[in-house]
This record gives C-alpha cells, structure tokens and sequence, in this order.
C-alpha cells in the first residue's frame, strides 16, 4: 500500500451505485461507499472496524457492507458513546458482542486503559475508521484514533480511514493545545477548531511524527478520501454524532459553547436543545428560562431539575454561527451576570481550551476579541503547516 495513494481519484460509476444514493443528496461520497476502492485492499485480511451508529451507507451500517461484500471483519472497537451511540459522554462501556452478527466488539471507553490489548491486536491484521467526527480538538472520537494509530504502529498492522466530511470544516479558530494540558480532551497540538477531516489529520499524524514514540505507520496508512466535498462545504449530517449534537446549529455552535462543561452554567443539557442556551438558577437579568431532566443520553445533566434562567440561542443564523467561528462573548456574558468569580470554572475549562490565559483574561474583563487576538497568528502558522496533509479544497 503506497503511503502517497490516497485513494481519492474519481469513479465515475460510484455515482450511480446503490451505497452513494443517500450521499449524493448533498453530491457527497463518503469513504465507505467508495467499496471499490477499499474491498481490495481488505481482501484475504482480518479486519478490525473502528465505528458506530453514524458508520452508515445509505440505510445499511458499514459493517453490514463490509460483510456483504466478503470481507472478513473479526473486531470491532466503539468509541466514546459505544458502537450504537446511547451512552452519555465519559460513560464507562462495556466490551461486548454485536447482536446483529456476533462479532466481539472491544470497547475504547471502558473506563479501563484505552488501548486494546495483545490478545485483541492478534485477531486482525489491519484497523478501519469509519467514524463522523464534528471537527473539534476535544470531541474525543479523533482521539480514539489516534490511539489506535497507536496501537496500529506498535503491532505492525495497516490502518484505513474511510472518510467523512467535516461539518465544522470551512475555518480555523482557537488556541493550539499547551501540551501541559493533554488530556482525553485534547490530544495533539492542534487548534479547537482544527478544520480538517478524521482522514487528513490520520496523515498529520503521521507526518508530523505525532505517535508514540516517533513511530510512522508509513506506506501502512491510507485514506479513501470523500468525492464531491470542499473545506467549503455545508454538509449537513445524516446521522447525530452523539446524543447531545441533534441538530446542525447545535454542531455550529459547539465550538463556542461547549466551554460551560467546565464552568457552574448549564448548556442545556437535559433539554431538547443541548448547546443552544445556556443559564444557571442565580444567573441574572434574563427572562429565558428551562429546567435541566433526565433524558436519554444525559441521564444526570449539570443542574438536574433546578430552573434555570439564561440565554436561547436556538433561533441564532448558522451561517452568522460560523462567521464569528469561536466565540466567547457567550462564556463572558454568563461569568459577568453569575458575579461569582473564579469559581465559576472548574479545572476542566482549561482542559477544553487547552490555554491557561483564557482563563484568566475572562477574569481581567478582556473582550472576546481581545482574547481571539491571542492565538489569531498561531492559526495561520497551523494553517499552514496542515497544507501537505489536506485532500480536499480550502
């Protein structure tokens, strides 16, 4: 397998195929329904999948493809949420066996080490990821990945990435990650909002010798790229991420709202509308009200049954959202009305900024453009530097 083939070249009758008809709605295919491209390099090999709920073609789940087209899944491994995608975020998940084809499926999240063990590396010689990621340095699917990257070049297998478009992929925004902060969070040195794709930033990875270690995977990685997507695109998802990204706003305003995880403020979790309000019971000088219950997905959300009174953002434009890209007028404007200082974050908002200054600049009374100012020449350098690895068009 060249490392340089990346697999991206147009078929032309891909676009008439069965697996590419739910795609083409938006004239995108994804990596998983490029079989053509990827059943040969699979072929006589025991396949380790790397999935979930969203690893879908069409109506039909990439296994259930991979399987009807004679390829020998042994493994399967789930990310955070599990292979079906219910359980809540940093929800411990269990090993198990999928029911629909019995094939065992090695949970990354077990609240165990997150690295599968020797017993389970024997079983394949090479690791699929077909995942749909949102494009952020702290959604954690990115780094399942890179520990099975991992895992992958330790061991010697092959590692494939089916890939999918990224939803938050038309900007750059945020600060790249002060490696003293690395956490499940946040993995690399890369921006919060890193603008690529799950398969462009395999071969940063890689490139920029990321591993452990120094290791490369080399000519071992290879990406089946998506036809007919652009950085430009407005992809809208087929399938929720996760169970508290249910709708294309909530997904455009994550990158500015997910900040509450690590402060005393509800995000709306426990709501119909995750990521797109946010209040506290003693927040002040807002008429907007909700109450936080027990939902599938977010079982026991910050501020369970306690009224909260806030900020809707649901009725905001998406494109004016991704205009503004990272913005933290909504983190300052609840610090200021809640009044209650530095113990309105926990430890875990450095972690999710992956910045100790932000903290302390919310705290100073800097606007939210004085802080963006702060990392705004740390993204060009990135941009940059991430030329090499892109597939798709700026």
């Amino acid at each position: 397998m060249n490392n340089r083939l990346f697999l991206f070249f147009a078929v032309a009758f891909m676009l008439f195929s069965p697996l590419a008809i739910h795609s083409q709605q938006q004239h995108v295919i994804v990596g998983a329904a490029r079989v053509s491209e990827y059943a040969p390099l699979l072929a006589g090999k025991r396949v380790a999948l790397l999935g979930n709920h969203t690893s879908m073609v069409g109506q039909s789940h990439t296994l259930d493809v991979m399987l009807d087209n004679g390829i020998n899944v042994t493994t399967i491994f789930s990310p955070e949420h599990g292979f079906r995608g219910s359980a809540d975020a940093g929800e411990h998940v269990s090993s198990s066996v999928d029911a629909a084809t019995g094939i065992p499926i090695a949970s990354l999240y077990d609240g165990k080490k997150r690295m599968p063990s020797a017993d389970v590396m024997a079983k394949f010689d090479v690791i699929v990821t077909d995942l749909q990621d949102v494009g952020l340095r702290y959604y954690t699917y990115y780094v399942t990945m890179l520990r099975l990257m991992n895992a992958a070049a330790e061991y010697g297998k092959e590692f494939i990435v089916l890939d999918r478009p990224n939803p938050n992929g038309m900007y750059v925004d945020g600060p790249i990650l002060d490696m003293k902060y690395k956490s499940g969070v946040g993995a690399l040195p890369i921006p919060v909002v890193h603008g690529m794709t799950l398969g462009e930033l395999a071969l940063m990875i890689d490139g920029e010798g990321w591993l452990d270690g120094g290791r490369k995977l080399g000519d071992r990685l290879a990406v089946v790229a998506c036809e007919g997507y652009t950085h430009q695109s407005r992809y809208t998802l087929p399938v929720w991420p996760s169970p508290n990204l249910k709708s294309m706003l909530a997904i455009y305003l994550y990158p500015s709202t997910c900040y509450f995880e690590g402060t005393v403020v509800s995000l709306g979790r426990g709501t119909d509308h995750p990521f797109e309000m946010y209040g506290h019971p003693d927040m002040k000088g807002c008429q907007f009200e909700f109450t936080p219950q027990s939902v599938a997905g977010a079982k026991n959300p910050p501020l369970l049954g306690r009224k909260c009174y806030g900020r809707d953002l649901t009725g905001l434009d998406s494109e004016a959202v991704i205009a503004a890209g990272i913005n933290l007028e909504y983190v300052i404007d609840a610090y200021r009305r809640l009044g209650i200082g530095d113990k309105f974050f926990t430890s875990f908002f450095d972690l999710l900024i992956g910045n100790g200054d932000v903290r302390r600049m919310i705290i100073e009374g800097k606007s939210a453009a004085e802080i963006k100012a702060i990392w705004s020449s740390d993204v060009e350098a990135f941009k940059v530097r991430r030329r090499d690895y892109l597939l798709y068009a700026e």
